[in-house]
């Protein structure tokens, strides 16, 4: 005889939004389900490739829900200043938190420490049922829940199912919600690189010809992750160099401003696309993260706005439970919908401004990038609004990702 548990939520997907949306929505007394293709592993050894830029509003989320404090320590590397420059003109501007009285503008760590303090603290809470190493094999949409299949056979039913599964979502593909989509003509190769002269707790961003070029401090002084951006044929190039002859490239990229580049990691690259899902939510359904957006990596600002839709459905969401309303009901969802559509639109269309910007060498483009960079440098009021924009502090900011004592 088969038997069909019975949720409030089912999240699918236990990355870094899944895992945080559970945990914010398993506070609020909902029963939750996430049903997650991998598994949680601590980091330890060297550093993974995979790294994130958390600013102070995902810390804040973090720290609410209880998951900062299992992040450990030694993988934490905050950064206090920022570098950006053009390598082929004069513009530059660099941001330093004191200037505004923080103690850091964010912070670099490996997405596998994150997702491993969010799992720590899921597995806390009674309410949450986190199923790793497990996939969903069907999903079918009713009046008034949704039923759900693992492929190891157990049947589920919930009010709501949450798709945080990935720019290749496959709740998003089941739901045949349509995706506007381009090719950056970019692919990115991320690695883990050894300096000559420490880094000093700052973040650097170079815009090459062909594109722009992030070196993230990591927990050792002298380690760095770094995220080039570049065009398919040079990222083939690139990878295609022998480990020395990389670390040179990367060397002359720098201008040699952190010495002797020494690659210690295996290189990866991959294309890089923006996705924009035509609906972020369905009747019963609603996409978050990756699944919903991806955007070009050079602001590293991908995983920060995942987390403001996590921290966005959860105050929905709990909001319409305490109401007593239906929480899958597509008219008490479009609200939030439109609010997390909105603050995508506006990301997506930062980076592509950006991207456009400094591409290329076109003489007009680059006085208009030396103008800019050297404006906002040397005007106070200009570069602090820039530094809060970058900390994730927005008038719309949900409220677990506000300071305890920010105004609601």
């Amino acid at each position: 005889m088969y038997t069909t548990q019975t949720f409030d939520v089912a999240i699918v997907g236990g990355g870094m939004v899944g895992l945080a949306t559970a945990i914010g929505l398993a506070e609020a007394d909902l029963n939750v389900v996430v049903i997650d293709a991998g598994e949680a592993s601590e980091p330890t050894g060297e550093p993974k490739l995979r790294v994130s830029a958390i600013n102070k509003a995902s810390q804040q989320l973090l720290t609410h829900l209880g998951a900062w404090q299992y992040i450990p320590n030694a993988r934490i590397s905050p950064y206090q200043k920022m570098k950006v420059w053009d390598k082929d003109g004069m513009g530059k501007i660099e941001f330093d938190a004191h200037g505004i009285g923080e103690n850091h503008l964010g912070a670099i760590i490996e997405n596998q420490a994150i997702s491993f303090a969010l799992a720590k603290r899921a597995s806390e809470l009674a309410n949450i049922t986190h199923l790793q190493q497990q996939t969903l094999q069907r999903v079918a949409f009713g009046e008034r829940e949704a039923w759900l299949t693992l492929d190891n056979g157990d049947n589920m039913s919930a009010a709501l199912v949450i798709g945080a599964d990935g720019a290749n979502s496959w709740v998003r593909q089941q739901c045949q919600i349509p995706l506007t989509f381009w090719d950056y003509g970019h692919h990115a190769i991320v690695a883990t690189i050894r300096t000559e002269q420490p880094h000093d707790d700052k973040a650097r961003q170079v815009f090459l010809p062909d594109g722009p070029l992030a070196i993230l401090p990591l927990y050792e002084d002298n380690l760095c992750s770094i995220v080039w951006s570049t065009s398919p044929e040079e990222a083939q190039r690139l990878n295609a160099l022998d480990g020395t002859t990389f670390g040179h490239a990367l060397t002359a990229a720098l201008d040699s401003r952190l010495g002797v580049c020494e690659l210690v990691s295996e290189r990866q690259a991959f294309p890089l696309r923006m996705r924009y899902a035509r609906h972020f939510a369905r009747h019963r359904v609603v996409l978050a993260g990756d699944a919903a957006h991806t955007i070009h990596p050079l602001a590293g600002q991908g995983v920060n706005l995942g987390f403001l839709d996590a921290a966005s459905i959860i105050e929905t969401v709990v909001e319409l439970h305490e109401q007593g309303k239906d929480i899958g009901e597509y008219s008490h969802l479009r609200s939030l919908e439109r609010w997390r559509k909105a603050d995508a639109m506006e990301m997506i269309a930062t980076m592509e401004g950006f991207k456009r910007l400094f591409a290329g060498r076109n003489p007009l483009k680059k006085a208009i990038r030396d103008i800019g960079l050297s404006l906002v440098d040397n005007v106070a009021g200009l570069k602090t609004v820039f530094m809060k924009q970058a900390m994730g502090n927005k008038s719309t900011l949900p409220k677990l990702c506000r300071e305890p004592n920010s105004p609601s």
